[in-house]
This record gives structure tokens, sequence and C-alpha cells, in this order.
């Protein structure tokens, strides 16, 4: 598993959109894999020619390999490039601009106030929003550049294709009804697919106009909005006021009209003030004053429109005959009570029976000519008389309409008819005797189809006028989530009236679309923050919007305390994306390698990087190392140290040194340190020829104690002095201690003498020095340093070996 910290340029190794289609169009750009003549495999073994040829195939198709391959995702992030946040950033920026341009002129009028135009608004941005606008007829979204009609009621957005097919159907299907003589000859109306708004014949669309209906086939621009012609609306405000739409050409309903009107209230007591010609009503709030219908009291309300409402006061009030009183409104003073009027007639005989009326009751209904029951015959008699029956038969046409009444005249209605007919049943299929007032049907089942075309009728005894299919049409809507509810029908079924919720994930942006899109449209976008707690170790996360889907990735400061005390300033990685590697094994050269497997876990934290000053192991310098590495550390620098021997520094290179006493000084060796081994350089006293017989040392050398071998002044007797004597002495005691106490001969003898040591030894150089006694460190120094140089050579060769 690899860091995300270490993956550099590679990113976080997060998966686009465009992967799985990258793989699919590189499959398919893949060439074939070569197979040898007759299914057989390609041996690998052969002549050295036949493997110079197989490796120059295997580089060719490797090379067309990586061309597929990069042309694939070449495509890929071509047409997935559109879908960036950054595009739709710069949608929204141009939307924004679109939409001030279309309002412009109207909000130059109301001096900025755009708050009546939020439902012309919302109509716009669905027209801008992909996938908003659908067509109720054919479930499919509405494109920029397809052709389209706009209904006048409600303002839905249709196909012109589907809206010219929806009203042809409507009318076939109203008027299939009608015979053939009957059809054309009246104009019915066909409904709009939502609001059911009806339109003529003649209204039908033909051709694709603008929103305002200026501009026939209105050319695709990308600066206005979708399917507008750009130019001034003008369309007669609703209600109708006399001015007209300044909006440029939009979907959806015109606001109110902005035009600035004087007018008065709705009482006309107050002054004309200028308004709104859309608010141009407006009330005083004093009271109204008009006299109202009762004609004694006057409307209490507050200045209001149309009519007063009927007077509320409660009053004594007789009833229409005037027998009555009761406490009824005043507004309605008219009222009838439930007793019989009771006066006498002018006959003198009978009382009027009509209930409360304040007409004159009228003549005695029994008086004057009156008929017999079979009204065949006319008397005059008293109104205190019943009329006779006059004996002659009834005749009156019975129920059945086609016999009369044989019996004689007689009070009362007439008996059924119990004539025995030959009677036919209702579908015209069977006969039978039976009595001519019972009805005849026989058990036959009709088999003609209904006005739906899909069911029989059924119905026992069918007059052939079959009634309109009983049945609920049931088919799915094009929604596919409801049924249709209508009775069985021809045609297609009506859209789906329901409307579906589309939110965002945290439910407080919602869009409604037609049923059966909310699969299709993409979510709102929510501008609230998301609201889920963090998955990290963070007590809260990055500001960002609503969303579906995982959480991104938390950028912020890791800041967990390491082990050295500093926080990790890292990017929060409890939940990376870690590259997997090594799962799959290719089968060929000719497979197409898989895209690497991510698995997101917590990863430890970084080496911590904080600069650290750490001084060296020989404390000669102070360097800013990281935190994790901060240990002391050698220099290219040598030791420096000053040895036992006071007199020479320690020439190894920077190494750590034990400080046996706390007090001891910072500059002396320890025991790490080399140790001296060069002889002791300090200058000899004035006249010593002798080295120390020390190694180096400290302090002072000790007394030569040597024994000088020298010629007296004659140079015939050889003294031995003490070195120390000698060099102590001054002149006096110089001359003392050379002389050798004997008589000096001639100085012409010393040169013969001389001359005759010449002779004898020409072919020898002449030693005139002191010769000196070598001291036991100098006689023995190399056999002492050859086995301790030996030695150290083979330490020095362990360690190597054994640090490799």
């Amino acid at each position: 598993m690899e860091a995300p910290w270490r993956q550099g340029a590679r990113g976080r190794g997060r998966a686009r959109p465009g992967d799985g289609l990258a793989a699919r169009a590189g499959a398919a750009a893949r060439p074939p894999a070569p197979r040898a003549r007759g299914g057989a495999c390609v041996a690998a073994a052969g002549t050295s020619g036949e493997g110079t040829g197989e490796l120059s195939s295997q580089k060719k198709f490797d090379e067309i390999k990586k061309a597929n391959q990069a042309a694939a995702k070449k495509l890929v992030e071509e047409q997935f490039s559109s879908s960036s946040e950054d595009d739709d950033e710069d949608a929204e920026v141009k939307q924004g601009k679109i939409l001030a341009k279309t309002f412009t002129i109207y909000t130059s009028q109301t001096d900025g106030d755009a708050s009546e135009l939020e439902r012309t608004r919302q109509y716009m941005n669905e027209a801008f929003q992909s996938g908003a606008m659908t067509c109720l007829i054919c479930i499919a979204s509405v494109k920029r550049n397809q052709a389209v009609w706009s209904c006048c009621g409600c303002f839905c957005i249709f196909h012109l294709v589907c809206i010219q097919k929806w009203a042809k159907d409507s009318l076939f299907l109203v008027s299939s009804p009608l015979t053939d003589d009957d059809f054309g000859k009246k104009d019915y109306p066909w409904p709009c697919p939502k609001c059911r708004f009806e339109y003529k014949r003649s209204e039908t669309p033909s051709r694709y106009y603008c929103y305002c209906g200026k501009v026939e086939n209105p050319a695709l621009d990308p600066w206005l909005v979708p399917h507008s012609c750009g130019q001034i609306c003008e369309r007669e405000f609703k209600p109708s006021c006399g001015h007209k739409c300044l909006l440029l050409c939009h979907p959806g309903p015109c606001p109110p009209c902005p035009k600035m009107v004087t007018t008065t209230c709705h009482c006309k007591k107050a002054k004309p003030v200028p308004r709104r010609c859309s608010a141009k009503e407006w009330s005083c709030h004093l009271p109204c004053g008009r006299t109202l219908l009762c004609g004694q009291h006057t409307c209490e309300n507050s200045c209001h429109a149309g009519d007063c409402q009927p007077c509320p006061r409660v009053s004594q009030q007789r009833c229409i005959c005037g027998r009555q009183t009761a406490e009824r409104l005043c507004a309605s003073p008219q009222w009838q009570c439930d007793q019989v009027c009771g006066k006498c007639l002018p006959c003198g005989n009978h009382t009027c029976e009509r209930v409360c009326h304040a007409d004159p009751c009228g003549d005695c209904p029994r008086s004057g000519k009156r008929s017999c029951p079979c009204e065949k015959s006319k008397f005059t008699l008293p109104c205190t008389e019943d009329v006779p029956t006059c004996g002659d038969s009834c005749d009156k046409v019975l129920e059945c309409g086609i016999h009369k009444c044989s019996q004689r005249c007689h009070r009362g209605p007439c008996e059924i008819c119990r004539q025995e007919v030959e009677k036919q049943c209702r579908c015209g299929k069977h006969t039978k005797r039976m009595p001519c007032h019972k009805p005849y049907l026989c058990e036959t089942k009709c088999t003609k189809i209904r006005d739906c075309q899909k069911h029989q009728c059924r119905r026992k005894c069918c007059s052939g006028n079959c009634p309109p299919c009983d049945q609920v049409c049931g088919r799915t809507l094009g929604c596919r989530n409801h049924k249709c509810p209508s009775g069985c029908h021809r045609g297609s079924c009506n859209p789906c009236p329901e409307t579906v919720d589309v939110k965002c994930n945290c439910g407080k942006t919602v869009i409604k679309v037609p049923c059966g899109r909310e699969r299709t449209i993409k979510p709102p976008k929510c501008k609230q923050l998301c609201s889920r707690p963090p998955t990290c170790h963070h007590s809260t996360q990055e500001k960002h919007y609503c969303h579906f889907g995982r959480c991104p990735p938390c950028r912020q400061s890791c800041q967990k305390t390491l082990t050295c005390g500093h926080l990790c300033p890292v990017s929060c990685h409890d939940e990376a994306l870690v590259k997997q590697t090594g799962l799959h094994q290719s089968a060929g050269p000719w497979e197409q390698p898989s895209e690497p497997a991510f698995i997101q876990t917590a990863l430890p934290c970084p080496p911590c990087e904080v600069p650290v000053a750490v001084e060296c192991l020989g404390q000669h310098e102070v360097s800013s190392l990281p935190c994790h590495s901060a240990n002391p550390y050698p220099c290219i620098r040598f030791c420096g140290r000053l040895l036992d021997c006071q007199n020479h520094t320690c020439m190894k290179e920077c190494h750590h040194v034990t400080k046996l006493n706390s007090t001891e000084d910072e500059k002396k060796a320890g025991p790490e340190c080399l140790q001296c081994e060069e002889e002791c350089t300090k200058p000899r006293p004035s006249g010593c020829p002798h080295r120390c017989v020390l190694p180096c040392h400290p302090g002072d050398c000790p007394s030569c104690l040597q024994m000088l071998k020298i010629k007296c002044h004659c140079k015939l007797s050889i003294l031995y002095i003490e070195c120390l004597k000698l060099t102590c002495a001054d002149l006096k005691e110089k001359e003392l201690l050379t002389s050798c106490k004997n008589q000096c001969p001639k100085e012409a003898e010393l040169e013969a003498f001389e001359n005759r040591l010449k002779g004898r030894r020409k072919n020898k150089r002449r030693k005139d020095e002191v010769e000196v006694e070598q001291s036991s460190w100098q006689k023995y120094k190399n056999l002492i340093m050859l086995p301790v140089f030996g030695v150290a050579v083979v330490m020095v060769a362990w360690l190597m070996v054994y640090n490799d």
C-alpha cells in the first residue's frame, strides 16, 4: 500500500466517472489476439529467425494497444468534460445573466423590485434545467432544439408532434359516436392534457412559434431562454388592464402589470393616489356607509370591493299572511309560516287550503263545469256535490301505450294491461305470447364490442345500443407508477396527473416533476451545508454543500499528537484511498490491464518533518534536521579535541565523546579519541643534541642524562660528559669540562698528526660529530609497532565484514 503523501502527482487515486466507458472503448478498439493457423498455439521454441519475428510482432502489438487505450481515454475525457463542477458553475453564471437581461425592462419600471417575478422565474429556471421540462404526453424531456407548444391555461410545454396527435385522437374519440352525415358539422373541442382547458378544432397547432407567438421557428440562441425569440413579449396582462407585458419572450404566465396609475379606493371617499396597475384596487379602511338592501341600515364594514354583505341585524318580522311574528335577519324580511290559509272561499262552503300567502285566495276549485273521471261528459253541479260517473267505457290508454282501459268510467287509476300478445324480446331474436304488461327479456347475451373496442357487451337481451364500457381501463400509464383510473376507452390514456417531489439528500430543496421523471432527472442542487457527522477523528468536517454518496475526503490538517510531541501537519488520512496492486495477473499481452482496486483505510501519520536544531556528535556545529531523524550526527570535520599529550588534537572524524566528569573541559579528549603515538617534538635545551626519551607528553621534558662523547681542546683525548652538565654550564664551566687536564701538544704536531689520519681514511668520510648512544624506545620501536599495526588492520577488516 502507498501512502497519499508519497503519491505525488498521482493524486489520491480517485476513480473518474468515465473509467468504465474507457474500459469499454478500449475493449472495442482492442485488436484481436494473434492465433496460429488451425487453432493451435504458436510454439515458443524455434529457429532464431522465428524468434526475431515474434518479438517484432509483439512490439507492434504493444504499440497498437497503447495507441488504442490512449484514444479511448481521450474520448472519455472529452465526453465527460462538460459534466464537471466548473462547467456547472459557468452555466449558472450564464443563466443568471440571461434572466437579468430578460427582466431588465420590467425591473426598470419597479425600481429594481423583482418580488412579483418569482413564478415566472421558476418557469424560466425549469427551461434551463436539464430534464425539468417534460412532455406529459410522451414522458420525455423537452430539448432546446425541438418544436414545442405551450398551453395558454396552465403554460405546460409539450412537443408539437405530441400535441398534434393528442388533439387528433381527442377529436376522433369525441366524434366517433356520430354518424357519417353528422361528422364534421359541429366544431368539437379538444382539451389540454394537463389542465383540460378546451381548444377549438381550428386552434390545433400546426406550426412552431416562440412563447409570445411573434416568430415562427425561433432560432436556437445560447444567450436566450430556450424557445424564445428575444423580443419583448407584449402579451396582454390577465386580467386585462390595457397594458402589455414588458419582459422578453418568456415561458409561463406574465407577471403583474408594473405600470403606475392614479386610482381611488373602493368606496370612492379617499383622494386618488398613484399605485401599481396590478394593485390599483385598494381600501381606505374607513366605514363603507352604503345603504343596505333592507333600506334601513348602512354598511358598517371597512371599505371593500364588490357588493355589501346582507344586513346582519335582527328584527321582529311578520310572515306573509301576517298571522305570526318572529325574530329574523333584517336582510330577509319576507318569510312564510307553515299554517294553512283557512279563509272562506266565495262559495261559502269551502275554505282556502293554500299555505301562508299574500295574494287573494281565488274562486272555489269545485265551482263551474266539471268532467267525469273518463272526461267524456261534463256536468254543472253545486260545489257541495261530487261529479257522478257517466257509465261509458273508460278508454284511457294504459301504461303499455297500446291498449285502452275496457272498464266503465271509474274513479282512480286504471288497472294494468292483461291482454295476451305476441311479444318480441328486446334484442329481436325471440318471440313469446305473454301478458302485455310484462316485459320480455331473453337470456341471450350480446356479443357486440363496446365503444372501447376491447370488451363485449355481455348484457342480456341487448337492444343493440350497447352502453359505454363500465370496466376500468387499468393500463399502466407512461409514468410506469400508476394505472389509468378512467373507464375503458380507445386511444392513448391521459397523462398521469400526479407529480413527484425530487429532493436533495437532506430534503430541504425540492422540485416537483411529472410522475415518472423522478428516475431520470437529476436531484436539485441544494445550497444547504452538509449536516453529516465527520467520519474521521475531527470534531467537525469541512463545509460543503448537501450531496448524495460519500462525503469528499477530509482535507483538514491531521493535527494528531505524534510521539515526539509535535502535531501532524499533513492532510487527514483516516480514510485514505490506497491502491492495491498485483491482485490480478494478465492472461496475455492482448488483455487490457484492469483498473487498480482501491481500498479505504486509515494510514499512520508520516514521520515528523518539523525542523529541530541538532548538534553533531563532536559538538562542532548545530543543524536543522527533520524531527524523526533528529539524532546527533557525525559532521565531516576532524574531532579536534586536545589529546592527553596536550600537544596534538584528535584527527579522528567527528565522533561521540563520553564525559567521565561533568566538570571536565568540553574540548578535552575522551576515551573514544585517538591516543597520541607521536614522538616528543618539544625543543631541547640549547646545545642538547638528543631527543626526548619519552613519547609525546604534557609538560616539560625530563633532564637529559645521556653522556656526550667529545674531544678535548687538544683533540687528543676523548671525554664522556653528561649532556645536562654541559648544556647547563656557562662558558667557564664548559672550558673546564672540555679540558682533558693534560699538556696541550703543539699546533704543528697536531697538524701533522691530522694529515696522517686523513691519508689513512681517504675513502671514508671523516666524522667529527659526537656519537650519541640510542635510547631503548628508539632501539625497539619498530619491533613494537609492526605487530600493533597488523592487529589493527585485522580488526578493521572484521568490522567491515560484520557491518555488511
